[in-house]
């Protein structure tokens, strides 16, 4: 009789760690990415604020369903329903993903907008002072 090398648990445990890092990773990067391209070239601004936008759609909010459902899968199979960080877990998932969907995605769709109003406010030619306003 062969043994399985990894059980539904090992299955959704992988899932649930995966779908922490495709949903969070490109998160940490939005800082250095937005400030490059800030300095290297202005008009990339809409276009970055409607990818982060996209990200959040439809990587960020996906994962978090993942993260959850495994996370419910895994409580269930090893009856972990009474320890502080399946609770904790769970509302974390929950707060972030009512954060995401109802405050950063319709306000990253404004500020595409706003940034390419801006841009096409600044005369051709000009230079030296930020194209920003203050919205």
């Amino acid at each position: 009789m062969t043994v399985p090398a990894a059980s539904f648990t090992d299955f959704v445990l992988g899932a649930h760690i995966l779908a922490v890092v495709v949903a969070f990773g490109a998160t940490f990067a939005y800082p250095l990415v937005f400030a490059a391209a800030r300095r290297a070239d202005p008009s990339l601004m809409p276009w970055l604020f409607s990818v982060r936008q996209r990200i959040d759609r439809f990587i960020v909010n996906p994962g978090l369903t993942i993260v959850l459902i495994a996370g419910i899968v895994l409580a269930s199979e090893a009856h972990r329903w009474g320890d502080f960080f399946v609770g904790w877990g769970i509302g974390a998932v929950i707060a972030i993903g009512a954060l995401v969907g109802s405050y950063m995605i319709p306000r990253e769709g404004r500020l595409a907008k706003v940034a390419e109003r801006d841009l096409a406010a600044v005369p051709a030619g000009a230079s030296g002072s930020s194209p920003w306003s203050e919205e």
